[in-house]
């Protein structure tokens, strides 16, 4: 579902994806890439596209660049397949952004923050307050705020897991979908790709 002339593209004419961009040059040995170049560097270098995908999940932009299919324009018989696969497109947007690595997710990011910020105030009560006859209850507390953030952390991790297993499994089902509609002759699966992402314009 993602459309690699649109990468390539975009990895060429778009500065999000400069670093890109320069890995590609790299590997190319050159400046100048022509986006059949970087379509080829792609085929070759599978980790160019998925540094492509980290850099749109972590913007939130998605990766399928598919749009809905138009309901209404299709034959009666095909319509509870197409709105089912209107649907899975639905979910599949929703919870890309678990696709990401949890290691390098904002969420990891936040709870190291918060435990940054305890750390500091546990610091301003025992010295800015005098408060050093307080301070194994408020090193006690911070412990525990440790534990708590590691608790939760897991339980993200967990959940990133998971969403992401169900988004391969739902990806797969979906392109099936997909091409049974077209084989079907319901849809051209041509006329659903979005070429040029409006957030880039």
């Amino acid at each position: 579902m993602t459309h690699l002339p649109r990468v390539a593209m975009e990895i060429k004419t778009v500065g999000l994806y400069d670093l890109v961009l320069q890995d590609v040059q790299r590997i190319a040995g050159k400046n100048d890439v022509s986006e059949e170049e970087i379509l080829s560097i792609m085929e070759t270098h599978p980790e160019i596209l998925e540094d492509y995908k980290q850099i749109n999940v972590e913007y939130n932009l998605s990766n399928i660049h598919l749009r809905d299919i138009d309901i209404a324009s299709l034959p009666e018989a095909c319509r509870p397949e197409a709105e089912t696969v209107n649907r899975q497109l639905g979910i599949l947007r929703e919870i890309e952004k678990y696709t990401l690595d949890f290691e390098q997710s904002s969420t990891l990011v936040i709870i190291f923050s918060v435990e940054f910020f305890v750390l500091f105030s546990v610091q301003y009560f025992i010295v800015l307050l005098d408060l050093k006859a307080w301070q194994w209850y408020i090193y006690t507390l911070f412990a525990l705020s440790i534990i708590v953030a590691w608790w939760y952390a897991k339980k993200e991790q967990r959940k990133y897991a998971r969403y992401k297993a169900e988004y391969e499994r739902l990806y797969e089902e979906t392109l099936h979908r997909i091409a049974a509609l077209e084989k079907e002759g319901c849809l051209r699966k041509a006329d659903l790709i979005i070429e040029e992402c409006e957030e880039h314009v």
